[in-house]
């Protein structure tokens, strides 16, 4: 399927978003932080942080220096705050282990604190331009319509969708573009649930030339987020980054009263998760204040 590559980079240079950590200039720490900060959250939540976080903390040293408390404070609403805690251990390891420079090889990259096996790839191939596969959710659902002729990827990833992809990749010189363009489809293109066909750059495609067949498996739950654990703990996070000193559990209980079980159950898995302290005196404060 060599014409999709012309077809797709040429769409990609027209079409493309222009996300900050795109521009020239970023350096392969601040496309670390991103690919951190984008993972099961929007493109518009992510940009206004990343941008704060960048002007403050431009390199892994610097967020080494942060506290703890100050990194899940500018994290915010972002959700997933483990991920806060994982990407300042991350900068830790790099400022201190690999002089401040982020690795540039998959397999370092995934021995680093919170780096998956996506996140290795797409550092390695957006920041430092190597020709390896980068899949995400986007690049395995437009694998499966363009190459298979299905509506919809397997429910999981698998050792196949690197392989498929890596098929796909032009040389070394055009690759990274190729992914990121191949990405962009995802989003903004051949969507999961209303993808705009009309609008695709691609000539062949097999779903399409199948006459556009339904999707067999199970219909996928839509993740919900009212009155689950996440929002609970959410609320008690935003109590604690609000306050500079300890808070009494009295402060905490208020934020959750219809169910003081899961109010319960969400505190201690922040205390469990280091993302929350508890002092001496049986007050609460996030990670490095508790003293």
């Amino acid at each position: 399927m060599t014409d999709i590559v012309p077809q797709l980079v040429d769409w990609y240079d027209r079409e493309q978003r222009n996300l900050p950590w795109r521009r020239p200039g970023v350096s392969p720490w601040q496309v670390l932080v991103s690919e951190f900060m984008l993972q099961q959250t929007p493109v518009a939540r992510v940009e206004p942080v990343w941008l704060a976080w960048v002007a403050r903390w431009p390199t892994p040293s610097a967020t080494a220096a942060a506290s703890a408390a100050d990194v899940l404070r500018a994290w915010g609403k972002l959700g997933y705050p483990r991920r806060a805690k994982r990407l300042h251990e991350c900068a830790t390891v790099i400022a201190t282990r690999y002089d401040d420079v982020v690795p540039s090889d998959v397999e370092t990259l995934l021995s680093l604190p919170g780096v998956g096996a996506y996140t290795a790839r797409a550092v390695a191939c957006f920041a430092y331009r190597r020709r390896v596969p980068v899949v995400d959710t986007n690049v395995r659902r437009v694998v499966a319509r363009v190459v298979h002729g299905r509506a919809d990827a397997a429910p999981s990833s698998s050792p196949r969708d690197l392989a498929d992809v890596e098929e796909l990749l032009p040389d070394e010189a055009l690759a990274p573009k190729f992914s990121i363009a191949l990405m962009e489809l995802g989003a903004t293109v051949c969507t999961a649930r209303t993808p705009r066909c009309e609008l695709c750059p691609l000539s062949v495609c097999a779903w399409r030339s199948r006459g556009f067949p339904a999707s067999t498996g199970p219909a996928r739950r839509v993740q919900r987020y009212a009155g689950t654990d996440r929002q609970v703990r959410g609320r008690l996070l935003d109590v604690l980054r609000g306050n500079d000193s300890p808070v009494t559990r009295a402060e905490l209980d208020v934020v959750w009263l219809s169910d003081p079980a899961q109010r319960d159950r969400a505190l201690d898995s922040l205390l469990t998760d280091g993302l929350v302290e508890q002092t001496a005196d049986g007050r609460f404060a996030l990670a490095g204040e508790g003293d």
